[in-house]
């Protein structure tokens, strides 16, 4: 009985020690991955003796407002509202996640749940799109705005954000998820296919267009559109923050705010959505 006893503590104090060294090992790694956060964060209050200190200290000594100042008084003197550089990004962020949500979400509905010919060739086709950068993209995309006569708009941003790849072999794999019986059923019921798209197929895959929107508006809240927009009143805020960058090392301290300014967004709507990704991983692979 003795023998029985020490041996289940053997187990136990193993146990113990073997996820005490594997917390250890993940809060090592993960002090790492915080640590450019934190630099950003301290970097965007330091005056300019601490920026430029040797060697840098990671948290700042003597806390200013001064670059946010500095950065508000920039943007007071152009001839371009500060105000203007938000609406644009936020215009194309919001217009580009919504519309590619509803455009991949409907494609993706016939490719999942209808047999057609063409079919295999069509989703081949978006799967391998996925190989391509967006910087292998960038000339045919130009090419096509420039065509269709969207250069210098919003829309020629917008507009390639629809045929985002990703999101349509997203929405896809989950809608392949849904048990067909559940769309037989509604159609038994006279249900239209408009009306099984809306209030059956797409709450079932909720995660999945969620978890779209998340990394679609990472992708376009940092996009500047150069390249493609080239009137000033129709740039983004992370354009504007490239020509604050670019004029030299005595605007080090309002780049750092400006650093600090077009991350907070990204991450404050990532910590506010990140359940929805844990339940998009943990729901995906579920059959019927």
């Amino acid at each position: 009985m003795n023998s029985i006893l020490q041996l289940r503590k053997k187990r136990l104090n193993r146990s113990f020690i073997g996820s005490l060294t594997m917390f250890i090992f993940l809060a090592i790694f993960g002090a790492f991955m915080v640590l450019p956060l934190v630099y950003a964060i301290n970097a965007a209050f330091k005056p300019l003796d601490e920026i430029f200190l040797f060697p840098p200290t990671l948290f700042v000594r003597n806390p200013t407002m001064s670059n946010f100042a500095d950065l508000f008084t920039l943007l007071g003197n152009s001839w371009v509202p500060f105000s203007r550089y938000i609406f644009n990004t936020v215009f194309i962020t919001g217009m580009g996640v919504v519309g590619h949500v509803l455009l991949a979400s409907a494609a993706a509905y016939p490719l999942a749940k209808f047999n057609f010919p063409g079919k295999n060739i069509l989703f081949t086709t978006v799967v391998l799109s996925l190989m391509f950068s967006s910087q292998v993209t960038s000339i045919p995309n130009y090419m096509i705005m420039s065509w269709i006569g969207l250069i210098d708009s919003y829309w020629a941003v917008i507009v390639p954000a629809f045929a985002f790849p990703l999101g349509l072999y997203l929405m896809k794999q989950f809608m392949e998820q849904i048990p067909d019986a559940i769309i037989e059923a509604a159609k038994i019921d006279g249900a239209s296919e408009y009306r099984i798209f809306w209030q059956v197929v797409m709450p079932n895959v909720k995660p999945a267009w969620l978890t779209l929107i998340i990394l679609l508006f990472q992708m376009l809240w940092g996009t500047d559109g150069n390249g493609f927009i080239y009137s000033e009143q129709l740039k983004t805020l992370h354009s504007a923050s490239n020509q604050i960058i670019q004029g030299g090392i005595a605007r080090a301290g309002v780049a750092s705010a400006v650093a600090l300014i077009l991350m907070s967004v990204p991450i404050i709507f990532f910590v506010i959505s990140q359940s929805r990704i844990i339940e998009t991983m943990a729901t995906s692979g579920m059959k019927d």
